[in-house]
């Protein structure tokens, strides 16, 4: 063929099962074109996708956009004629590994561009992919309108996969509308469609961009649908834009189309941000991150003296490999709850990629380990191997252990990861047997002091054990919370953070207790700057940002401690988080209930459900959860005991429990003072509650909007005493909001 119409043929760019593209020149305007013509053998159905195209394209005259010039017929076969682009497809860019980052959002930002130009005006494109990405000189061009249209048929139906300007097509012709591995999941399950599906595939695009390879991948294509339906995307890190960066893709790549960005430009503007992000511009490479946990080895044969070590090995490898940012470690406590599961049981229960498994036996004075390494949910051994070695040297068998797992999971390593995966082992058995053993007592009371002695055992074995002294820290600021000698635990619990953070500054256990005594002491604003630093810097860590969800709070920045938390959850599902106290005073009661661990909770769900108006249901979770603290046997301090009557107390309106709140004149915690203060005022005691508001404001937790919107506070509205409590905190909490603003770490935890 030499001639279609006015247009003389040059050469053959592409070929698909609908038609074929050439290139061409429009010997009238003396202009290099693209033109698309229809096979003969098409049917009725295709050549209407072919004149939707048409329509599409004529809609739309746009920079972004590949633009049509003319549309014709020759001989019965239509043709499109459309401008010659001069560059490569994203696809034959990929084919060379990710992008730098700068050149993915430029390309991501120009693709969105072109897609709010289409949803503009009622079209969805439905087939985005790395073929239909043309990348110019002059910037980015969608090209392929074929399944673009304003109304949806079922995904799963019969269509053909034409590509254009030379790209190879990767649809599975004859059973999916659209490119599978592109595909949002309601276009898997024919679910109607609408913009937000093509955002979906441009968070897709974007991630393979920065990754080099596509979030959703498997050679079998129901294991790819069934992932892109209900499995989310990996997390990425390495710099603080990637961070920032990931955010944005789970929130494009949300599986419910309500949680996705509401618009193409609003998630343009997302990255634009980004690149206001001091890192940027670095040659940082995104890196995958792996979600691991090390279960309890198996004891075959009980042995008092060494059974410990099926816990401390596994625990001294979770502490050792906590500080690699493309690896999500879970908690050995976390380990320690699952029973005997089947690989599926277990990817779904602990939420992870890998689990370390194995058997420990004592023969003579030998310990033998058996340890695997295997792939979720498919129960692939990825490697086994058996060790035989004496006590003295068994850390230096977790050290091994340690150094192939990084191996095997291909885990890039900086040079600050690598010395911290060479750190925090214990000097000798003993003391990881004290911390072990410390780990596992009960979150109440007795179980502190208890865990208190082992901890300090562990230090005194060993005075280097960073995570040791970290822990330390915490249980001594919870007994100085909670007891009576508040002022020399606090003391205690700094020195000891202070001292775990000497010792391994990039310690995420210490940062997290650092920043708890930090708060508790009237200094959530220099918290809050503190951890935004290691977001800055590119932290990947989900208890950074667990620890800025209680900072933010104590700020008054209560949208970002949202944002906080969820960052924490899409790192880490199953991470603690105080997110339950944030979302009850945004009034949002059904997320701070889903947020509650019943094993812990005394009164948490009791106010959140009379907050809710459910008086008779508060009552009765009340008594119920206040019986099962009784019937545990657990032993509680007089304070605690004085707190229980207390939250009864309010919960019933008994005036008669007003003497006990003068055993809390001196309660340390501020957020605590606030919500002892809203509880006078449920009691009709309006000039003591406003002793405890002030303190509370005055002690550091200043959080303008609890003060503002808490229904309970409304009998001192008009009081000048609470108007001056509520003009500080409205001062400090605006403090915050701008330090917050100008701190680069906010870009990467952006609300909205």
């Amino acid at each position: 063929m030499e001639q279609i119409g006015p247009y003389r043929i040059v050469r053959k760019l592409g070929e698909g099962g609908m038609g074929v593209v050439y290139a061409a020149e429009d010997e009238r305007l003396n202009r290099a074109v693209a033109i698309k013509t229809m096979r003969e053998s098409v049917d009725a159905s295709a050549r209407e996708r072919f004149f939707r195209e048409a329509r599409a394209a004529a809609s739309l005259s746009h920079p972004n956009v590949c633009q049509l010039y003319d549309i014709g017929d020759e001989e019965g076969r239509p043709f499109l004629v459309m401008e010659l682009l001069d560059g490569q497809s994203l696809a034959d860019r990929l084919r060379d590994g990710a992008l730098p980052l700068t050149d993915a959002v430029q390309i991501a930002i120009g693709t969105l561009t072109a897609l709010d130009a289409l949803h503009t005006r009622g079209f969805v494109h439905r087939d985005l992919k790395p073929s239909n990405v043309f990348i110019t000189a002059h910037g980015v061009k969608i090209l392929d309108f074929g399944l673009a249209r304003e109304t949806t048929k079922p995904a799963l139906a019969p269509d053909d996969a034409t590509t254009m300007q030379g790209a190879s097509p990767l649809t599975l012709s004859g059973m999916i509308v659209g490119t599978p591995r592109y595909m949002a999941p309601e276009q898997v399950l024919g679910q109607p469609v609408d913009g937000r599906a093509d955002l979906f595939t441009a968070g897709a695009l974007l991630f393979e961009m920065i990754s080099g390879k596509p979030p959703f991948v498997d050679d079998n294509a129901m294991r790819l649908l069934h992932s892109i339906v209900y499995e989310a995307p990996p997390n990425l890190a390495g710099s603080a834009a990637i961070t920032a960066i990931n955010r944005i893709l789970h929130r494009a790549m949300a599986k419910r189309v309500e949680d996705r960005y509401a618009t193409a430009s609003a998630m343009a503007n997302d990255l634009r941000d980004v690149m206001l992000i001091s890192d940027a511009a670095a040659p940082v490479v995104a890196r995958r991150i792996t979600r691991m946990i090390a279960l309890p080895l198996r004891i075959l044969r009980g042995d008092a003296e060494t059974d410990f070590l099926a816990f401390a090995i596994p625990e001294a490898i979770t502490t050792t490999l906590a500080g690699v940012g493309s690896l999500i470690v879970r908690s050995s406590e976390a380990a320690s709850r699952l029973g005997d599961l089947d690989p599926k049981e277990l990817a779904e229960t602990a939420d992870v990629d890998v689990a370390l498994t194995g058997t420990l036996l004592r023969a003579g004075d030998q310990i033998r380990v058996t340890s695997q390494l295997v792939e979720l949910p498919g129960g692939a051994v990825i490697w086994s191997q058996s060790s035989q070695t004496g006590m003295s040297d068994v850390f230096e068998l977790q050290d091994r252990l340690t150094q192939k797992i990084v191996a095997s999971l291909e885990l890039p390593l900086s040079e600050r990861e690598a010395r911290l995966v060479r750190r925090d082992v214990p000097a000798n058995p003993r003391a990881h047997e004290f911390y072990l053993r410390a780990g596992q007592q009960k979150e109440m009371p007795d179980g502190w002091v208890i865990a208190r002695d082992l901890y300090q055992r562990a230090v005194d074995e060993d005075p280097r054990y960073a995570p040791a002294w970290a822990r330390l820290a915490r249980i001594y600021l919870l007994l100085g919370k909670f007891g009576s000698e508040t002022e020399k635990y606090y003391d205690l619990a700094e020195s000891a953070a202070r001292h775990a953070l000497e010792l391994n500054p990039d310690l995420a256990t210490a940062h997290d207790s650092y920043a708890k005594i930090e708060v508790a002491t009237g200094r959530a604003k220099p918290a809050m700057l503190r951890l935004l630093d290691r977001v800055q810097h590119g932290s990947s860590d989900p208890l950074v940002f667990a620890g800025l969800v209680l900072a933010f709070r104590y700020c008054g920045l209560l949208d970002a401690s949202v944002a906080a938390h969820e960052q924490a959850r899409r790192l880490d599902a199953k991470i603690p988080t105080s997110a339950l106290h944030t979302f009850r005073l945004l009034g949002r009661y059904e997320e701070a209930l889903a947020e509650i661990n019943p094993e812990r909770d005394v009164s948490d769900a009791a106010f959140l459900h009379e907050a809710m108006g459910h008086h008779e249901k508060a009552l009765a979770t009340f008594e119920e959860r206040k019986r099962q603290v009784l019937a545990s046997g657990t032993t509680i301090t007089s304070e605690f005991a004085t707190f229980l009557d207390i939250f009864g107390a309010t919960l019933y309106g008994d005036r008669g429990a007003l003497p006990l709140f003068e055993r809390f004149e001196a309660f340390p915690d501020p957020e605590g003072l606030y919500f002892l203060g809203r509880s006078l005022v449920r009691l009709e005691a309006p000039d003591r509650a406003l002793q405890f508001l002030a303190r509370a404001e005055q002690n550091g937790f200043f959080c303008f909007p609890a003060f503002e919107r808490d229904p309970w506070l409304d009998p001192l509205r008009c009081d000048p005493r609470f108007v001056e409590i509520l003009r500080r905190a409205e001062s400090r909490t605006r403090d915050a909001a701008r330090a917050f603003e100008d701190h680069a770490g906010s870009r990467v935890i952006r609300v909205g």
